[in-house]
């Protein structure tokens, strides 16, 4: 193939893929098991594809053949440049070396001399962070640790193509963050992304497209948030009801129809009786990142309640504030200020700026000068961890005088009596429920 064809050519291409597997019982031959079966899709240069099934749908069967560790029985899969696999947890990984040795054991099997491992392998031991125990057997090692280490290798050798098979749901949410960055970094960078996960909010978040599978199949693949929306509807589906969506999703799919009316459906929270805003120290991110100084200085982030205390753990409806301080560098006009909340994911959830939209200061600001701007927030999150980040911008050049990105990371804790789901609690009245004798008229289609 030539440079300018393999330049458009799909990065991963599937073709009719199938494995099937036959046994015999009692010397009496069994009909065969297809645990994956004509399945294809395309996944383009510098995208990010998830995929998404109930246990047993093909997913890990799929990747283990895309990555060439497994064998299919019909079909092709093709695929441009250099591979990297986070399958199964540890894999790859000698249980008797070091962590170090394994990083050269893996990068060899990468294709990458030793020469550049030696380049490449202070940013994976600094990105795995598991300090002395990188000298140490892999078999001592949590599997929080054994992750660690395993992304690391993976994601830090800028590869073409990186597939990722539920790892990252072992790593704590700080981990988790700093996994996510590093995706979103390797996806500007145009290395095409396989991403396996239960977390549907990482799949819409994350994610280009998304590729349903059940038993083995392809159901759907087009745009995330449809094919959330099914895939939650099917499991939680009675049995009748299951068969009815599967055919509809295939006939659907087949046919190239708009998916993005299907309903959604999804699981509650859990419940917590307390509700006093708390400081946890551990609450510390690993993303942080400092832009250039350009004319400020940002010194601090704190979140603080309504008493003035540093609290980074709060509950759904409580008010807080985060307070940005720092020093302007020079004279400068046209300020304005900005803050952001992330999730894991990296997705912006809100954010304010001051002044309003399309408002600036009203005063030339001095060298030297400190401020102190505080963000008021009602917390209508639902559960979860999240990040803050925030900056001074001007209208001048350079405009971002000073920003940093993931500044401190605070959770929402689940209440005793919670309704909302998603993202946003806007659940502001109690759900009510009337069982009545009069009768109800169907709403016209």
């Amino acid at each position: 193939m030539k440079p300018e064809e393999a330049a458009r050519a799909p990065a991963i291409r599937v073709e009719n893929v199938g494995v099937k597997y036959t046994y015999r019982f009692a010397r009496k031959r069994k009909d065969p098991i297809w645990p994956l079966r004509d399945v294809s899709f395309e996944v383009q240069q510098g995208e990010t594809i998830g995929i998404i099934g109930r246990n047993g749908s093909g997913k890990s069967t799929l990747l283990q053949i895309i990555c060439g560790t497994l064998s299919s029985s019909i079909g092709t899969v093709t695929t441009q440049g250099r591979i990297a696999a986070l399958l199964e947890l540890g894999s790859g990984f000698n249980p008797e070396f070091s962590g170090r040795e394994n990083v050269y054991l893996n990068g060899a099997i990468l294709g990458l001399p030793k020469e550049e491992i030696d380049a490449r392998f202070d940013d994976i031991a600094g990105f795995a962070d598991i300090g002395e125990f990188i000298e140490q057997p892999v078999r001592i090692y949590s599997s929080g640790m054994v992750v660690r280490l395993a992304f690391a290798v993976q994601a830090m050798v800028d590869p073409d193509i990186l597939v990722v098979d539920e790892a990252l749901a072992v790593g704590d949410e700080k981990f988790q963050r700093k996994c996510f960055a590093r995706l979103e970094e390797l996806k500007r960078e145009g290395t095409s992304i396989l991403f396996v996960s239960h977390a549907s909010a990482q799949i819409v978040d994350l994610c280009d497209r998304a590729l349903l599978l059940e038993r083995g199949e392809r159901l759907m693949y087009t745009q995330p948030l449809p094919v959330v929306r099914a895939y939650q509807k099917l499991i939680y589906a009675p049995t009748d009801e299951q068969k009815r969506l599967i055919s509809e999703y295939r006939t659907a799919d087949q046919a190239g129809t708009d998916l993005a009316t299907i309903a959604s459906t999804e699981t509650t929270v859990p419940s917590q009786e307390t509700d006093v805003a708390t400081f946890d120290p551990g609450l510390t991110p690993e993303t942080t990142e400092a832009y250039p100084l350009q004319g400020a200085e940002i010194l601090s982030f704190r979140m603080l309640d309504l008493t003035g205390r540093v609290v980074n753990v709060v509950y759904p409806g409580q008010e807080c504030q985060i307070e940005v301080c720092g020093r302007f560098l020079t004279a400068n006009d046209r300020i304005y200020f900005g803050i952001h909340i992330r999730s894991i994911s990296g997705t912006v959830i809100t954010g304010q700026r001051h002044p309003e939209n399309g408002k600036f200061l009203d005063r030339i600001v001095r060298a030297g000068e400190n401020f102190c701007i505080t963000y008021g927030f009602k917390m209508t999150l639902v559960p979860g961890v999240y990040f803050v980040g925030g900056g001074v911008w001007s209208l001048n050049e350079p405009n971002c005088l000073h920003r940093i990105t993931d500044a401190l990371m605070f959770r929402i804790m689940p209440t005793q009596d919670s309704y909302a789901l998603g993202v946003v609690d806007t659940a502001s009245i109690k759900p009510s429920l009337v069982f009545t004798r009069q009768e109800i008229r169907a709403v016209p289609e």
